[in-house]
């Protein structure tokens, strides 16, 4: 789906980097570690993910694995729509 991914790189860039082109990701990049997202920044993207796809984050699945990178982000939300 590199249409969503597409989506989800652009609602980062303009809600945590602030169209800077100072701050570069790749798509296997950790947000943690490059310091895009912290705590509350996770929280909003999980509102982000539930309004924008229609479906709920539950407290078990905020974890890295599934919200750390675009490529993480992309297969959760494709898992997500697919149950």
């Amino acid at each position: 789906m590199a249409d969503t991914k597409a989506a989800l790189r652009q609602y980062i860039q303009d809600n945590f980097i602030m169209g800077s082109t100072g701050t570069k990701f790749a798509d296997g990049d950790s947000f943690m570690e490059l310091h895009i997202l912290d705590s509350t920044g996770f929280l909003e993207l999980i509102s982000h993910l539930e309004e924008t796809y229609g479906f709920s984050v539950k407290d078990e699945e905020m974890i890295p694995e599934n919200l750390d990178s675009l490529n993480a982000l992309d297969a959760f939300v494709a898992r997500k729509r697919a149950a």
